[in-house]
């Protein structure tokens, strides 16, 4: 089976360079077009799952995706993203000037048991997400697209290959990005990772901003 990991598109806190976690924001004009290309990236796959988080912006893209297969997204709570807590739509200086000493934390080695404040570390996170996986790994159901956030895409990369949520900064997830996972069995293979060619002809960066 096939397992497609799709980052949401473009939101206005995306766009602006601000933290995101829970906050339910909507994609921006550019993110829909962005949806609309990761759907039509998908197109001449087969999935017969389509998961969403229940943030619109994951659910949005989810649809864009499902629409073209007949589909309804299956909406998930262990799929939203982190949350952020007193952080959520911060800048980094602000973040570094208001939390300094939880930054020094979260950018160290041990930044996956940093704890966001008043919100949920990257280790957390992980631990909800456990449950889940072998529901999207399971050949029996078919092949899944799975649209979801940053921060829950890098985990779930990183479980894939095997990794812990310690490694979660070694994995790169741009949005409206798709990475694809090739699952036969207990074995599971990273076909592509965070693929945003799709996207070239809406003329973004990394970060999915007009250039």
């Amino acid at each position: 089976m096939n397992l497609y990991l799709v980052r949401h598109g473009q939101t206005a806190h995306n766009r602006d360079g601000v933290s995101l976690g829970r906050q339910d924001v909507p994609l921006t004009p550019l993110g829909e077009q962005q949806a609309a290309a990761v759907a039509s990236a998908l197109a001449p796959a087969r999935p017969v799952r389509v998961y969403a988080s229940p943030l619109r912006r994951a659910y949005d893209t989810a649809a864009a995706i499902a629409r073209g297969h007949g589909l309804e997204p299956i909406v998930r709570s262990e799929l939203i993203e982190l949350d952020a807590g007193e952080a959520e739509g911060l800048t980094f200086p602000e973040l570094r000037e208001r939390f300094g000493p939880f930054l020094a934390e979260w950018v160290g080695p041990l930044g996956h048991q940093a704890v966001m404040p008043g919100g949920e570390s990257i280790s957390r996170l992980e631990q909800r997400l456990l449950p889940i996986i072998p529901e999207l790994l399971d050949p029996a159901a078919g092949d899944a697209a799975v649209v979801s956030h940053n921060f829950v895409l890098r985990v779930l990369v990183c479980r894939l290959m095997g990794l812990d949520a310690a490694a979660f900064r070694s994995v790169a997830v741009d949005v409206a990005s798709i990475s694809t996972f090739l699952v036969n069995g207990d074995r599971v293979v990273m076909d592509r990772l965070n693929d945003t060619c799709h996207l070239n002809s809406l003329n973004l960066d990394r970060d999915g901003r007009s250039v």
